[in-house]
């Protein structure tokens, strides 16, 4: 049937039920029960049946589009690329297109009338755009909580940050770590505010000094280098730097360098290996998590000349961050990172708000988002 556009009659002959069951089935409405649901969406792939997308809008008096708010540093962090695309490829699959909003635009009205749906990516409080997206009359799914007074979304994809950092300390803590710090992102998105209050109750709760620094949400590599400097010299007892901010890894591996102190492993032992250890963030009852275990007494420092910071250069500097990417999984050496899974994230996003505007998932859907830890030579054990 590969000669002509294959229609849904031909997919209801196929699969033996009539034309609206194949509608109700593809279109997830109805009461068309799973197994005929399944068998239908599987006749319709053989044939390679595709849904008339300009009809459909015209019965449904839908734009066709769904619109992607992302914040205003997203146009140069890898981070947000990914997840564009990933919303992007789920949403075509539901024959939708993805504008991507101005980040300064706020006329709620006007985006109403161009767009079926909202996906408003890692709202800010201060972010005067955000209430009236949240206020536009039409369904909005946020990636991350809005903090912010303002109308509730329609659902929300998030992320256990607060599990995220928590493993980050751990791991660098079991890897002889006594005195880490975190570069934490400013600003009012649920991510950044999670992070930092998250770095000052781990400390508490292990009775250990975190060294906390705020950094530019969007942090440069020059940026996070200045920041660790400062750091080091102030504070040479730090023995580990976790950076938050997406690609600015390299800007602390420059810092420890110019510091004399070596990343990972010390200089009079084997370097470059890779551990192949891997935490993830997985779903169990509702909550997204991330198993690690802490050991306060592994590991141990060794002691050297003094470098520009004040710091033994002999002493491990363990680097990690809050965000993998290109810029982590480059690095010489290569960086300890979470990896958020930007691109699934986007799909999740719009595939949330897909259900929604079809009727396959009822408003007010919360879903999790699992993370994984990568662990890569810049936190490598002692051999």
């Amino acid at each position: 049937m590969t000669s002509r556009t294959v229609t849904l009659l031909d997919v209801a002959r196929a699969a033996g039920v009539s034309k609206s069951t194949v509608s109700d089935a593809l279109q997830g409405s109805g009461r068309v029960a799973e197994a005929t649901r399944e068998r239908v969406r599987a006749v319709a792939e053989q044939l390679g049946y595709r849904p008339n997308s300009a009809a459909r809008r015209l019965r449904r008096s839908s734009t066709g589009a769904i619109g992607l708010h992302l914040p205003q540093t997203a146009t140069r962090l890898d981070y947000y690329m990914n997840l564009a695309f990933g919303a992007v490829a789920r949403a075509q699959e539901e024959g939708l297109d993805v504008v991507l909003l101005a980040p300064a635009g706020g006329a709620s009205g006007r985006v109403a009338s161009r767009v079926d749906g909202l996906l408003v990516i890692d709202p800010e409080v201060g972010d005067s755009a955000v209430p009236g997206l949240l206020d536009a009359g039409v369904p909005v799914v946020t990636g991350e909580r809005y903090l912010g007074p303002a109308a509730a979304p329609s659902g929300a994809v998030i992320c256990d940050n607060a599990a995220s950092l928590t493993a980050l300390l751990d791991h660098v803590t079991e890897r002889g770590a006594r005195h880490p710090a975190v570069l934490a992102p400013a600003g009012t998105s649920a991510w950044a505010t999670a992070l930092r209050a998250t770095a000052a109750s781990w400390g508490q709760e292990h009775g250990v000094a975190v060294a906390l620094r705020t950094v530019p949400f969007a942090a440069t590599p020059q940026e996070a280098e200045e920041t660790t400097l400062a750091l080091l010299r102030t504070d040479p007892a730090v023995d580990a730097v976790i950076c938050a901010p997406d690609g600015a890894a390299p800007g602390v591996l420059r810092a420890a360098a110019t510091a004399g102190r070596t990343v990972g492993t010390v200089s009079d032992r084997m370097t470059g290996s890779t551990t192949s250890d891997r935490m993830t963030g997985s779903t169990t009852s509702g909550r997204t998590t991330g198993s690690t275990t802490s050991d306060p007494t592994a590991g141990s420092t060794t002691s050297g000349r003094t470098g520009e910071a004040g710091a033994h250069p002999r002493t491990p500097l363990l680097v990690a961050s809050c965000v993998d990417g290109t810029a982590t999984r480059s690095a010489e050496p290569p960086v300890t990172a979470v990896d958020l899974r930007p691109a699934a994230y986007g799909r999740a996003c719009a595939e949330l708000l897909c259900d929604i505007l079809a009727g396959r998932t009822a408003p007010d859907t919360v879903r999790r988002h699992a993370w994984a830890l990568e662990t890569r030579a810049s936190t490598a054990p002692p051999r």
